[in-house]
């Protein structure tokens, strides 16, 4: 498993680059050239310098075998935003980039090694800290969306949500008072808010030992308040749409996660679910929310500056 400690020094192959990623300084990658940047999801210096030291230490540099990258961490990152954001096959990565084989393998070893989450983690904590919160939340938001799916989504992680009419999965999801994500998991559209919210809260619960009140709408009422007091220390608060209300409304607080939905919606990769396994939907939405951190870190240090 990957190790947040620094990485083993090792000999560099070069003593002069432009790009000051491992694989460039350490790995085989500065044997290749490095591309230029055009594309809008391509990282700016500014994005670049503020990510560069929370990048996961590559296995092979932490003395755990394996062979050295032959491709810029820097070029792999903003290959996956590309495919992301703009919602292509993996097959038509544009040739600038590293081949498409390549790009998918990095995709998969951080997601199976669950490298994109400590990637997304350290993110969220370096944005919460930047605006004056505390790294760890004591309050959040729990809500679910439900997505059509594509044909390659199998019968075994595919259902049909009766409320919304969908034939596909649903993403269930916990932000923070930021509408910075906490914990997420991807279902069958047939699962019910309060079953996966059970699961996903005591998830999030093991992860964020300071976390005490969560808002959740009408779907999440019933015994799992009494669930989360009781094993969790959590209080769930329901917030209820008033029935003398007449057309949108904006309700306190579940706005928060409202707003992650349409930042989900707005990367094209995930406007339909396309993936064949939900693990590899859920580090989808884990790379569409390291779009959004990568620039708010930017944005702020330039302000900073």
């Amino acid at each position: 498993m990957p190790q947040s400690s620094g990485p083993v020094l090792l000999e560099s192959n070069s003593a002069a680059l432009s790009c000051d990623c491992l694989a460039h300084v350490y790995g085989n990658a500065a044997d290749r050239p490095e591309r230029q940047r055009r594309y809008p999801t391509d990282m700016t210096d500014a994005e670049w310098a503020a990510i560069r030291p929370l990048l996961p230490v590559p296995g092979w540099m932490s003395g755990r075998g394996g062979r050295p990258e032959g491709y810029c961490h820097r070029a792999m990152l903003d290959a996956i935003r590309y495919l992301v954001d703009n919602g292509i096959k993996w097959r038509a990565m544009p040739v600038d980039f590293p081949p498409w084989d390549r790009v998918y393998a990095f995709f998969r070893r951080w997601r199976d090694h669950a490298l994109v989450n400590e990637f997304h983690d350290r993110l969220r904590a370096q944005v919460r800290e930047g605006l004056g919160r505390d790294v760890e939340p004591t309050a959040g938001v729990i809500d679910s969306q439900s997505v059509k799916a594509d044909a390659v989504v199998g019968s075994d992680s595919r259902g049909f949500d009766g409320g919304k009419l969908i034939n596909g999965r649903k993403r269930h999801v916990v932000v923070d008072t930021l509408g910075l994500l906490l914990g997420m998991m991807v279902t069958s559209a047939d699962v019910g808010d309060r079953t996966a919210g059970q699961v996903l809260l005591t998830q999030v619960a093991d992860a964020h030992h300071r976390l005490a009140l969560i808002w959740a709408d009408g779907g999440y009422t019933g015994s799992l308040a009494e669930y989360c007091l009781a094993t969790l220390a959590l209080v769930l608060a329901i917030v209820k749409r008033s029935d003398d209300q007449r057309g949108f409304v904006v309700l306190p607080k579940r706005w928060i996660v409202e707003r992650l939905f349409a930042h989900l919606m707005r990367t094209r990769r995930l406007v339909r679910d396309f993936e064949r396994r939900t693990t590899s939907a859920e580090a989808m939405i884990y790379w569409s929310m390291t779009l959004l951190m990568t620039r708010r870190l930017a944005r702020s240090h330039r302000q900073r500056g």
